[in-house]
Formats: structure tokens, sequence, C-alpha cells
């Protein structure tokens, strides 16, 4: 069925950044008008809700397709084999081994593929299975965050790189980092106002489970520093928590929006599919 853009009803999610959309089926092959439509309002809303939708894999990516070249994420086992373009993230077990990453632990704060040279700009998240309590997601506006600081801290900040590591983070939420996957994720440093490089806006780059130290401060200062601006950023006003339903696909922003997770029961399975957008070759760098 043709949708045209008027008939995609929003409903904002936050005071300050998330909108549900109702109205898309992401399966259909929605002409151009519709994908521009959406784009513009991911940019606009830095996280998107796609209710009660029923999506196979290849529709899954070609839908992501529209806004950008899909990641295929360096943990090999955790991807579909017919789609490697989809991350399994999941509890699920078959012939006794997990085959999703972050089973069911708690996943903290951190922003997705901040850790790659040109990070990505989007996630797109589909739930199948869904335990009945736990495992909710929690995502932080850094673009508000950032603006709302006071301007001493802003100054602070300016021009001022961090450090990203990958091995961080799965020391504390995954499994310990192979040699092999080190070597293809050394650590990184990007700056710590990212301006986002569709819409020019600024956001607070960093995240607790991945920025290790801002170059050039001592130690002590850097770990000071970092920690005042995560308990900034995680303020209940930036931050939007999303009960997840069967059905549910939420499109986020990479650029400017950071996310962490609940633990849930393992008894229950839960099962859901993403995709990771990167930046056109000419939007490559987070400056």
């Amino acid at each position: 069925m043709e949708v045209h853009a008027e008939e995609i009803l929003k409903r904002p999610l936050t005071n300050t950044f998330g909108a549900e959309l109702q109205g898309i089926d992401l399966a259909a092959d929605q002409d151009a008008a519709i994908i521009e439509y959406v784009r513009s309002l991911w940019h606009k809303h830095k996280l998107l809700l796609f209710r009660d939708q029923k999506l196979e894999e290849a529709q899954l990516v070609r839908f992501s397709r529209h806004f950008g070249p899909l990641e295929i994420h360096l943990r090999k086992e955790y991807l579909s084999r017919e789609n490697p373009e989809v991350l399994l993230v999941s509890n699920v077990k078959e012939s006794g081994k997990t085959v999703g990453i972050l089973a069911d632990r708690e996943v903290g704060w951190h922003y997705d593929q901040i850790y790659l040279e040109h990070p990505a700009v989007g996630s797109l998240l589909y739930s199948l299975k869904i335990p009945p309590q736990g495992g909710n997601t929690y995502f932080a506006d850094m673009h508000s965050a950032y603006e709302a600081l006071p301007n001493a801290t802003k100054n602070r900040i300016a021009g001022h790189q961090a450090v990203q590591s990958y091995e961080a983070f799965n020391q504390m939420y995954s499994e310990p980092t192979s040699k092999e996957q080190k070597e293809k994720t050394p650590n990184v440093t990007h700056p710590m106002v990212r301006t986002h490089p569709y819409t020019g806006r600024k956001a607070l780059y960093i995240c607790p489970g991945m920025t290790t130290q801002i170059v050039g401060l001592p130690k002590e200062e850097s770990d000071a520093l970092l920690a005042e601006l995560f308990d900034w950023c995680t303020r209940p006003e930036f931050v939007y928590t999303h009960s997840w339903q069967k059905g549910d696909a939420l499109l986020w922003d990479n650029a400017c929006t950071m996310h962490r997770r609940d633990p849930f029961d393992g008894r229950h399975e839960r099962l859901l599919k993403r995709t990771t957008i990167l930046p056109d070759a000419e939007k490559a760098k987070p400056y």
C-alpha cells in the first residue's frame, strides 16, 4: 500500500528528542519521498520508534541501507549467516551455544562503534523475542546535554580529544578481546564534542563504556572531568527509557545519542537484530 508523508503520524517520546512514527511499514519498498521524509525526522528527533513491524532480515537490511552503508561487525560469530549486515543481540542458545552478543546482563552507557576511525551514524534494532521484565534500553540525548552545559564547561572541553577503547568495553560488558580483535580495533581518538556530519549540530561524544582518557590531561584530572560529564548527560531530563514490545524497531542517531540496557532474567529468551549505519565517504570524519 502506498504511503504519503502526510499519513505518517508522529508522537513525541520526550520533551527534547525521540518520536514514534505510525502508518509506515518498514517491510514495504518505500519510495524515495517517504525515505527522505523519514530521514528528515530521524535527523530532527534523533530517535524514531516504529511499532508492530514484521521484518525479514533482507527487509531490515534494505530499509537500513537507505540511510548509509552498513557495517559488517567484527564479531562474525554473532552475525546472521544469510545477511552478515545483521548482528544478533540475544541470549538465545542453540546446541548449548549463545547465538547472539551481549547475552542477559547489564550493558552500560555507550555509543555504538565509537571505537571505529570513522564511527557509525546510526543503528536500527528490531525486536523478535522480549522477556516479560527487564531488558529496557535507555537513550541519552547528547546534543541537548551539550547545549545545556555551562559555558565554562563548554570552554573547558573545547578542542579536546578523548581516547575510545573497544577493549575497555569488552572488559566490562562482553567477552575478553582476542588478539585478532585488538589488532582490528586499536584505540582511537575523537573530539569530545562531535559536529554531526549531516545536521551540523554539536553533541558530547564520550561514553562511560569506551571513553578512557582525555588526551593531554593528567589521569586524575581526566577521570574527574569525565565523571562530571557522565553524571550530567545521564540526568533524567536528557534520557528516554524504552520498554520493548515484540515488533518494535528503533532507529537512533549514533552521532548524538548514547544508550545502555538493563539486565534481565536469563531464563527468558530475548532476540533482537541490529544493523549499523556508517557515514557516506564524504561525511566520514567525526568533526
